[in-house]
């Protein structure tokens, strides 16, 4: 699987690109936009083509799945300890953990957790260098949750990351930095099939 988590800042025809990403076969979009209130997240919501909300997953004004029949919500780390009961009896959950024995406590009712960073983030300058977390994934004891990485990952390593035992990765940088996100959506796919 492969995730793209959305710019937290807009990028030029950005609607239109998570379009074409869908079209062109995208699972889940990460919809992580922390500066937009419910009004403004509601019409960017409205924007993309509503055959794809059910692959939304919302990070914030979680009322809005609902209106947009979206079942997918995502927690930060520090979020956990407070979530109510019913949100994991109504909604597909996930999560994000910074080390594989955070990831080793899930249990079963998180679908997935991003684990990060993988690599140097591209998107935030600096973050990421020296991590171990790819080489620690081998420690890996949960098979409840999947477990997605995400951090600095692009064309030239996603495979490196596929090779390891991970469910997926999730792209931010990749996607939102360069000239041509579909053509390198499409190059991080093919690249991860090649195994």
């Amino acid at each position: 699987m492969i995730i793209v988590i959305t710019p937290e800042q807009p990028v030029p025809n950005e609607i239109e690109i998570i379009n074409e990403l869908f079209q062109e076969g995208l699972e889940l979009l990460h919809v992580r936009k922390p500066v937009m209130d419910a009004a403004a997240m509601r019409n960017y919501i409205k924007n993309i083509d509503s055959g794809y909300h059910e692959q939304l997953v919302l990070y914030s004004h979680y009322i809005l799945a609902e209106e947009f029949g979206t079942s997918r919500l995502y927690f930060k780390e520090s979020e956990r300890p407070n979530i109510p009961d019913h949100f994991f009896e109504e909604y597909i959950v996930s999560t994000s953990v910074h080390s594989i024995n955070c990831f080793n406590t899930l249990d079963a009712r998180w679908e997935y957790a991003l684990i990060s960073p993988v690599f140097p983030s591209i998107s935030k300058r600096g973050y990421g260098n020296g991590t171990k977390i790819l080489e620690s994934i081998r420690q890996r004891e949960n098979d409840d949750s999947g477990l997605i990485a995400l951090g600095g990952i692009n064309k030239h390593n996603i495979k490196t990351v596929f090779s390891e035992d991970v469910d997926g990765a999730a792209l931010l940088g990749a996607i939102w930095e360069s000239k041509e996100p579909l053509r390198t959506y499409i190059q991080c796919r093919e690249n991860a099939l090649l195994l």
